[in-house]
């Protein structure tokens, strides 16, 4: 195991979250536009606490999420100062908690607090793993060329280089059509 498993979660939502976005998504375009879109996220990663599943919340969260996009790819030193901003605004106080189902983990604000600041905070909080263990290099944005989806290699040898199964596939066959074009030309 590379991480807690409550930090691998909340990298997991970072990943989701930010993949909603247009370029990065499935379909190309942003996917999170409705209250219902982000609905659905939440309905696949569960989100304790406040939400009110109104547009402004819609607003906060895609807010977030440009920013956690930003902040996967910056380097671990530019990360921390970034991470320490998001703490800092959220007035951010880890406590231990345990609910649902869930076992002892950390949490940092209120259950009441915006759904978007509970999003950044707990990205940060994992983040922070991610810093102290050296382990920057496995966020990642996906090396297809026409996709700007980002993931978390939690691969044992660290060498995924795709996003998604189906970005690996199609660039491994734009590379096989390219051989054997290639071998035709000889």
């Amino acid at each position: 195991m590379l991480f807690a498993p409550d930090t691998e979660e909340a990298l997991e939502f970072v990943v989701a979250l930010a993949n909603t976005a247009e370029g990065a998504s499935r379909t190309g375009d942003d996917e999170l536009v409705t209250v219902a879109e982000l609905a659905e996220l939440l309905a696949r990663y569960p989100y304790s606490g406040r939400i009110d599943h109104d547009a402004t919340e819609l607003a906060a969260v895609r807010e977030a999420r440009d920013q956690l996009r930003a902040l996967w790819t910056l380097g671990r030193d530019d990360a921390v100062t970034v991470v320490n901003r998001m703490l800092r605004e959220a007035r951010a106080l880890p406590f231990l908690t345990r609910h649902d189902s869930l076992d002892w983990h950390i949490h940092a604000t209120e259950p009441d607090a915006p759904l978007a600041e509970r999003i950044r905070v707990e990205a940060a909080l994992a983040l922070i793993d991610v810093i102290r263990m050296d382990e920057s290099g496995r966020l990642r944005v996906c090396a297809a060329d026409d996709c700007t989806g980002i993931f978390i290699d939690l691969s044992r040898n660290g060498s995924r280089r795709f996003c998604s199964v189906r970005c690996g596939n199609r660039i491994n066959m734009v590379a096989f059509r390219a051989r054997g074009r290639s071998g035709k030309d000889h």
